[in-house]
């Protein structure tokens, strides 16, 4: 009863909320390193090399920049991964292709 009826209904919300928490631990993480909170300064973190590349805008705005890039592609993958993930295990949506026609049909 638990595998078919309850487990489809809670691994959608679960997956989604476990991808949008990954998110926000990345930037949190990010946030108190940048700050000086986090690892100290030997350790490679995304925060500290921005606090760091922020002193050396004009000169070489790239030390800013790939930090940055970085943790915008990190969390925006994660919230898509998390966004497909929900969408392929949500037991709501039971729709059917019709091979070769393109019609979708929902039930």
């Amino acid at each position: 009863m638990i595998r078919r009826h309850i487990l489809p209904n809670v691994a959608g919300p679960v997956v989604v909320l476990a991808t949008l928490d990954l998110a926000g631990v990345a930037l949190s993480a990010a946030g108190l390193s940048f700050l000086g909170l986090g690892a100290q300064p030997p350790t490679p973190e995304w925060g500290t090399m921005l606090s760091t590349g922020r002193h050396h805008l004009r000169d070489a705005a790239w030390l800013v920049n790939a930090p940055g890039v970085a943790i915008v592609l990190s969390v925006l993958g994660s919230n898509l991964l998390g966004d497909g993930l929900r969408d392929a295990l949500d037991p709501n949506d039971r729709t059917e292709h019709s091979v070769g026609t393109g019609v979708t049909r929902r039930d």
